[in-house]
């Protein structure tokens, strides 16, 4: 139990149930459909606004396949499992990188070649920051009204209130990525300048001026 009593403990259930899902590779309306808890009741619960009942958590802890005791925070971290890789439906492989849950963790995703000309991602919107960086392949990010394609080496940082979607923008390859997410808004902190003054930030703002629209 944390110094802050079953109240705090239950309060803090929320960022880590995000961070859970996140790993587990899924949206709200997935983990709807497999638990039958309605989207909007996991969206309040995972932003503060709702405390989860029992009978709710272990329904998620079991579909997210982690212990009470993570999710409640009281786990040591010694006896977390490393976190597996998952593929989900439209055959994105997410690799999580941290084995613990809540704060800032990353991400490896990658996605599979596009056989047909894409369709525009479907966009979500939900508390966070995300900071993405690409590493092979080219990503169709489209983030509010702008559609940007991002090369190997490109950099996005944005806050994910923002409609936010990603699709792979390059036919015959795979695309992988990095994400750093951090669900309460926690994100990198640059701490040396880069050659031009810019940093993490001033490069995210550069690809979203000047990267070309979609093309096949």
């Amino acid at each position: 139990m944390t110094s802050d009593g079953p109240d705090g403990t239950t309060a803090a259930m929320g960022p880590r149930l995000r961070a859970a899902r996140e790993r587990h590779g899924s949206t709200l309306a997935g983990i709807s459909c497999a638990t039958g808890i309605s989207p909007s009741t996991l969206s309040r619960i995972e932003t503060g606004r709702r405390k989860p009942t029992l009978e709710v958590v272990l329904r998620l802890a079991e579909e997210y396949g982690v212990s009470l005791d993570e999710l409640a925070g009281t786990a040591p971290a010694l006896e977390r499992p490393a976190p597996a890789r998952r593929t989900s439906g439209d055959g994105k492989t997410v690799l999580p990188l941290t084995p613990y849950v809540g704060g800032l963790h990353a991400h490896k995703h990658v996605l599979p070649a596009a056989e047909e000309e894409p369709v525009r991602p479907r966009q979500v919107s939900h508390e966070g920051h995300e900071w993405l960086c690409v590493l092979y392949g080219r990503l169709w990010l489209a983030l509010g009204g702008q559609d940007l394609v991002l090369a190997a080496g490109d950099v996005a940082e944005f806050d994910t209130r923002t409609p936010h979607g990603v699709a792979n923008a390059g036919p015959g390859a795979p695309v992988e990525y990095l994400i750093l997410f951090g669900p309460q808004g926690e994100r990198p902190r640059p701490r040396t300048p880069s050659a031009r003054g810019t940093g993490v930030r001033g490069r995210a703002a550069l690809v979203a001026t000047t990267a070309p629209a979609v093309t096949w």
